[in-house]
């Protein structure tokens, strides 16, 4: 795909001293207080989000929840019994009891009479009669308990013991939760992906609910805050493109975008902090950007002047930046052959970065395909070339640059280059 080279009015763009600061940053404290049983990072560790930093002891509260989940086993146990009900076999035990009680009231009552009879023909005596009336009565109040104990065995146990056996058990479990819970807390974790940049204990140190363990920060992103004069706020919105060089990688251009403007300024200058918002990039030792880098950033801010501008895809980022043109083919007349042109970059606006260089409106860069190109390489231009913005999928290109050897991929909807 090639593009021409546009010539626009745009500002002429002030450069701001900044730091590199993370994306968050978290001094991660103990929820509990314990003694330190395993320190599991160092300084300079990248570490997932719920990875562990620490452990505190937790003997105790292991017996605790080893206790309360056999306590647990025993209610669950009692429930199942009241649910499942009286057992056939104690029912017929609960049926026979009864019924031998019975049999000893009949018996005692037949004694009764006949005690009575005879004291009525005075052949037996009053103690006698007495006897035999508190006999009966005791076999009849047996009868009744047994009949009763019967009844309640078919009936089987009560609703409300049902319940009260349920609420037990659920009582329970929410005892195993807070235990486990409190278990959970003695093991102190990253609250998200990052890296370590500080240690605040070590195994077998005591620490306090709240102490803190380690500092974790996030540098997937990172922010470059810079202090911008207040007559340049105007002129900046959240989204607004902005070029950035770090010391630390010469040859490397990052382009960002103002993800906030502080709205608190330094009384003493009347500046305000602005963030650009970078994407990082991984390195086999971490990440390229980090924290407390000095960094420059070129903002659009002042005075409008005509520049040149291409898409960011049609920068090929190394020691040099250049761009590829279509240019004449020695070689073919009337064919066109790659020419590598080197250029300064400026500011950049909406997919579209200022360069300076031997560049001339309307000349057509590659835009596609400029990875493996070198100079003289043949191309073969496919239908015309309109000028255009990049389509808002290119969201990596958008927010950064940095080297490798080809631009990444915009897609303004240009002509095609065939190599």
């Amino acid at each position: 795909m090639v593009a021409p080279v546009e010539q626009r009015e745009l500002n002429i763009g002030e450069t701001f001293v900044g730091t590199v600061q993370p994306l968050r940053t978290s001094t991660v404290g103990s929820p509990v207080e314990g003694r330190v049983v395993e320190f599991l990072v160092n300084e300079g560790d990248a570490v997932k989000a719920e990875a562990p930093l620490a452990r505190l002891r937790t003997t105790s509260l292991d017996i605790q929840l080893a206790a309360a989940k056999a306590e647990l086993t025993l209610r669950r146990q009692q429930l199942a019994e009241l649910e499942n009900g009286t057992r056939p076999e104690e029912i017929d035990q609960a049926q026979a009891r009864m019924e031998a009680a019975k049999a000893l009231m009949d018996f005692a009552q037949s004694r009764l009479k006949r005690t009575q009879s005879l004291f009525e023909r005075n052949v037996a005596s009053q103690d006698e009669l007495q006897d035999q009336a508190s006999a009966a009565e005791a076999a009849a109040k047996t009868y009744a308990d047994r009949k009763l104990a019967w009844e309640l065995a078919v009936q089987g146990p009560r609703m409300e013991q049902i319940e009260q056996a349920r609420a037990q058990v659920a009582v329970q479990e929410e005892t195993i939760r807070r235990l486990e819970d409190d278990i959970a807390e003695h093991t102190i974790r990253s609250p998200f992906n990052g890296y370590v940049t500080a240690e605040h204990t070590e195994v077998g140190q005591w620490i306090s609910k709240g102490d803190p363990v380690a500092d974790v920060v996030e540098i997937s992103s990172v922010d470059v805050e810079v202090m911008v004069l207040e007559t340049y706020l105007s002129q900046l919105e959240p989204g607004t493109e902005a070029r950035v060089e770090i010391s630390a990688i010469p040859g490397a251009d990052w382009l960002g975008k103002v993800a906030a403007v502080v709205p608190q300024a330094d009384v003493r200058s009347r500046s305000f902090p602005v963030k650009i918002r970078l994407e990082n990039r991984p390195l086999p030792s971490g990440m390229m950007l980090k924290p407390g880098m000095f960094a420059r950033v070129t903002l659009p801010v002042g005075n409008r002047r005509p520049a040149l501008l291409v898409p960011k895809d049609a920068l090929v980022l190394g020691k040099a930046t250049v761009v590829y043109i279509a240019a004449d083919n020695p070689r073919a007349p009337g064919q066109k052959a790659a020419g590598p042109v080197a250029v300064e970059l400026g500011a950049a606006m909406k997919g579209l970065v200022e360069v300076r260089g031997p560049l001339k409106p309307g000349d057509l860069v590659v835009v596609e395909g400029n990875e493996g190109l070198f100079p003289g390489r043949d191309l073969q231009i496919v239908g015309p070339s309109t000028p255009s913005a990049p389509q808002a999928s290119d969201k990596t290109k958008e927010d950064h640059l940095a080297p490798k050897s080809a631009g990444a991929k915009s897609s303004p909807p240009a002509a095609q280059a065939k190599q």
